[in-house]
């Protein structure tokens, strides 16, 4: 079972340290921000990465909101490593990357569970909706005010992260442009957001949106609850929107974020 590898993996990741102290600055354009939160009760930490030649022009940018975003032991520093080279390259957009650095991510990440073994396993779950609240309505406001942005945005996690990635897309899909959810993980109370997936699409809210999905050889209810998705995507797919599915069964659970990330965000986000 999912569940087994999910302890396992908690079990084994030491604690993100907490965030800075009130009123801790940055000293250049990017860095490290103390971002408030009305919604959520107090500050959250966020990093930024600006992308090549960003302070001697006024050309505007795309952004990327990455979750799991922080410095330490998250994903921040292997993220914008790659865009940075992918923009290098000329394969990819280059984009601002707005890291948000976790604090409680079982809390943060998922929805309010109905099945009790998952209550059980996950106790502080059940906050994505104040968290989503924060992404949309605080903290793109103050990436906006702080930096030249062109309106288009994209949001991008693994596992827990992706089960909000998709949740954000199926419940709000106008927050942002792209989405990037690299194995998700729907088996989350019995694979509840899965099984509402074709009602959610058929609600609209898709045109113009643009959605990258992918799974390594996670299996089980982790399998099924994606394979739910990409059906009912494929049922009755939303008028203007572009997705993709890219099953990589020769990844696992720990390698398949790097090569979702590669192979995704060139195509959510291809160079003009």
């Amino acid at each position: 079972m999912h569940r087994r590898r999910f302890l396992a993996a908690a079990a084994a990741t030491a604690a993100v340290p907490a965030f800075a102290p009130v009123g801790a600055r940055a000293l250049t354009p990017d860095g490290t921000f103390m971002v408030d939160s009305r919604v959520l009760g107090g500050q959250r930490r966020v990093n930024v990465a600006l992308p090549p030649g960003y302070a001697q022009g006024k050309r505007r940018f795309p952004v990327l909101y990455l979750l799991d975003g922080g410095v330490v032991q998250e994903d921040f520093p292997k993220i914008t490593d790659f865009v940075s080279q992918m923009v290098a390259a000329g394969t990819l957009a280059p984009m601002i990357v707005v890291g948000i650095e976790g604090v409680d991510r079982k809390h943060d990440l998922t929805h309010p569970a109905t099945f009790a073994k998952d209550r059980e396993l996950l106790p502080t779950s059940g906050g994505s909706a104040a968290y989503r609240r924060f992404l949309v309505d605080e903290l793109r406001p103050w990436v906006k005010a702080h930096y030249r942005t062109n309106g288009a945005s994209g949001l991008i996690g693994e596992s827990l992260a992706g089960l909000f990635v998709v949740e954000t897309f199926l419940r709000e899909p106008r927050a942002f442009d792209a989405y990037l959810a690299a194995s998700p993980s729907l088996w989350w109370d019995d694979q509840s957001l899965s099984r509402q997936a074709s009602t959610l699409l058929g609600q609209g809210g898709f045109r113009g949106r643009r959605l990258y999905l992918s799974i390594g050889d996670e299996g089980t209810t982790m399998q099924a609850g994606l394979d739910r998705v990409v059906a009912a995507l494929r049922a009755a797919p939303p008028k203007g929107l572009a997705w993709r599915y890219e099953p990589m069964p020769n990844e696992h659970h720990s390698t398949i974020y790097d090569p979702s990330a590669k192979s995704g965000l060139p195509w959510l986000f291809p160079p003009r």
